[in-house]
């Protein structure tokens, strides 16, 4: 696990501290996150995902806009700006797609198992910056993957070798989820929290909502009935959960962020329990056991290497 502090014979204080607080505010955001997934689960029967998904991220963005509108006149430096438009409209688009999957397959499989499959971005974020940018994982990753991959097969096949759509769209999200936790990670010290977060939201809510009013404006009278779930999921898991993670990922590195992040599996299936009434077989349970397992393997700092865990 990369540590992001200077090498040194001892732990800056200040640094420790700051990382702390990245880390409560990243687990935050997992809480949120966990408990979106019962109330995206409700929206998912009545109003179509592009459509849901516009709506809540540009509910995100209005949000944000009253403590966003006075940055834009401190902004003073041209490398800034270019980092928060054209990063946060890439990150605006992949939101938009990982968002999309992952409303989608809410139709087909249940809270709990979404958040689950989701959380494969723990596995995928050292896999990808492997490959992208030649930060090779250590043997312990590959491990990772191989108990993450079977604890998917676990909960959410249904016949043998097969998947079902919803579990398959969610894996598909997953994919898209870890891109955007490494972008944010690279973009986050070189842009305002907000303004990144801000312009991502707008990007994702115009592009979602286009596409909704195309192809599923049909379904736009299910508003009336699924009208709290788009405020919750605007208000809370786009306007506090994404501006915290952006915050969050200034201190934390994308490993790091993504560990805690995944604990929103967690919390997705103790709401879709609380709230749903989900529930999970003994297999179903094995499986989110060796998930969580591979998540976990995937970022034990004691794994490391001491020359990996330098910077």
């Amino acid at each position: 696990m990369t540590v992001d502090h200077p090498s040194s014979a001892h732990a800056d204080p200040a640094s420790s501290s700051s990382r702390v607080k990245a880390d409560l505010t990243l687990l935050t955001v997992a809480v949120v996150w966990g408990s979106a997934f019962s109330a995206q689960r409700v929206v998912a029967a009545h109003v179509g995902f592009f459509l849901y998904n516009g709506l809540r991220f540009l509910l995100g963005a209005l949000t944000l806009l009253p403590m966003v509108r006075g940055r834009w006149r401190a902004l003073d430096r041209i490398e800034s700006r270019r980092v928060e438009w054209r990063g946060g409209l890439l990150a605006g688009l992949l939101l938009a797609g990982a968002s999309a999957l992952q409303q989608a397959g809410l139709r087909f499989t249940t809270a709990g198992k979404a958040g689950f499959i989701t959380g494969l971005y723990v596995v995928l974020v050292p896999l990808f910056l492997a490959v992208g940018w030649r930060q090779w994982p250590r043997p312990a990753a590959w491990v990772a993957s191989l108990l993450a991959a079977t604890g998917l097969f676990l909960l959410s096949a249904e016949r043998a070798l097969t998947l079902s759509l919803g579990d398959g769209l969610e894996a598909a999200g997953a994919v898209l989820w870890a891109l955007h936790l490494i972008l944010i990670g690279r973009l986050a010290n070189h842009a305002d929290s907000l303004r990144l977060a801000w312009v991502q939201y707008l990007v994702c809510g115009l592009s979602s909502t286009a596409l909704g009013l195309g192809l599923e404006a049909h379904t736009l009278p299910g508003l009336a009935t699924a009208w709290w779930a788009v405020i919750y999921g605007g208000v809370l898991s786009v306007g506090l959960g994404f501006t915290l993670q952006v915050v969050g990922q200034k201190v934390a590195p994308a490993t790091d962020a993504a560990i805690i992040l995944s604990t929103e599996a967690v919390f997705a299936a103790l709401f879709g329990w609380l709230l749903l009434g989900e529930t999970l077989s003994a297999r179903q349970m094995a499986g989110c056991g060796l998930m969580l397992g591979g998540m976990v393997l995937a970022q034990l700092p004691v794994l490391n290497p001491p020359a990996v865990r330098r910077r």
